[in-house]
């Protein structure tokens, strides 16, 4: 294909302007491994680490036999791994297929996010060889910067009113501590963290299975405009690429590379959220997981996880921010903190705000001993004012 061919398909979808020729040649490649590769094929990303994305395209393109790919690869492919590997890309060499994937990139306003951009995520190079050629994203990429402090909350599809609620207090108050939330978009825990993020005016990122020519679920269609809009979704298979359980558990590691650590809030024994804790503890990565009563089935992959990985147990947002952040942010109260301020404290909640006036009502005290006993929490970093009223504090004084 002639470069200004290239340039006319590539430039639409990436992230800046006046890309130059090796440029547009780099992106193009990348465009197009994402159309041969299945998501974390480790044998394409060793020879585009050894050969270049362009060079290695064009040379699969050509028809190099196995010789000239062994010389190419430096030996780091065995001869039998390299054909294997070649027998499953040729049949998906179709440079329509590469325009194709373009085209709709364009057409559904997604752009192009490749290592070489200053956007590009350096924790996703912890993958290895298993690193993604490209992403495709839709949405605002300049979230991708905020993956540097985040956490992902995953679990069951068929979650209980209990994960749930544990998952929005989890994804409030990452929220509220400048935590971003990533997840998968699922039915259940996924879908509870990304609203919540939203809800809490946090970030967001959600990382699907397929491409992002269609949501995935359908069901959630709302939802995923609302993330696009204010938050940024990403995949790295190109559009009309379908889902399927393979393409899940191989989006399972973008997500464990892509957060500082990981909470698995609630799962069966055999719940995909079990796969991405195997991708977070292999990476090295923070690993937490809720608790739950031994008696429910949606407990006992949490339970698994604790024992196998020895995975943190999480019980609230003060667990997650020290396994992100790996400090002890709860308010460490004074000695000077007595029976007044303890009525205090125990009349706030770390949601809702709570007026001076009711916090005499549930306290059981007058308004004047309120504002002492407020003036010494505040002043101890246990409280802190949010609107018109007061909440327990988070953050560390």
């Amino acid at each position: 294909m002639e470069l200004q061919k290239m340039r006319e398909l590539v430039e639409p979808t990436a992230l800046k302007p006046d890309l130059d020729d090796e440029e547009i040649k780099t992106r193009f490649a990348r465009a197009a491994w994402t159309t041969i590769v299945e998501p974390g094929d480790a044998d394409g990303g060793t020879v585009r680490e050894l050969v270049g994305s362009y060079k290695s395209l064009r040379k699969l393109l050509s028809g190099t036999d196995l010789s000239g790919w062994m010389d190419a690869t430096r030996g780091e492919l065995d001869a039998n791994r390299m054909q294997r590997a070649l027998d499953r890309w040729r049949p998906r060499l179709e440079p329509a297929g590469f325009e194709r994937a373009l085209l709709q990139g364009k057409r559904w306003k997604q752009r192009l996010l490749c290592p070489e951009d200053d956007l590009w995520p350096e924790q996703l190079n912890d993958l290895g060889s298993h690193v993604p050629a490209a992403l495709w994203v839709r949405g605002n990429a300049e979230f991708l910067r905020a993956c540097s402090a985040s956490v992902a909350l995953v679990g069951a599809r068929a979650s209980t009113t209990y994960g749930e609620q544990v998952a929005a207090e989890l994804a409030e108050g990452a929220s509220h501590r400048g935590i971003s939330v990533v997840s998968g978009g699922a039915y259940g825990i996924d879908a509870v963290a990304h609203r919540v993020t939203l809800l809490s005016g946090g970030t967001t990122v959600s990382v699907l299975a397929g491409g992002l020519d269609r949501w995935y679920p359908t069901a959630h269609s709302e939802l995923f405009e609302r993330i696009e809009r204010d938050g940024v979704i990403i995949a790295e298979a190109p559009s009309g690429v379908t889902p399927s359980r393979w393409r899940f558990l191989q989006r399972n590691r973008i997500i464990a590379a892509l957060a500082t650590g990981t909470i698995v809030v609630e799962a069966s024994q055999r719940s995909g959220a079990i796969n991405t804790a195997g991708h977070a503890a292999t990476l090295g990565r923070p690993l937490g997981a809720v608790p739950g009563p031994v008696t429910t089935g949606t407990s006992a992959g949490c339970h698994r996880v604790m024992r196998e990985y020895t995975a943190e147990p999480v019980e609230n947002s003060d667990d997650l921010a020290r396994l992100v952040t790996g400090r002890d942010e709860r308010p460490v109260l004074s000695s000077a903190v007595g029976p007044l301020e303890m009525r205090i404290l125990d009349a706030l909640s770390n949601r809702r705000p709570q007026t001076v006036e009711e916090i005499c009502v549930l306290a059981g005290i007058r308004a004047d001993e309120a504002f002492e006993g407020i003036g010494m929490l505040e002043l101890a970093g246990a409280v802190q004012s949010r609107g018109s009223g007061y909440v327990k504090s988070s953050a560390k004084r």
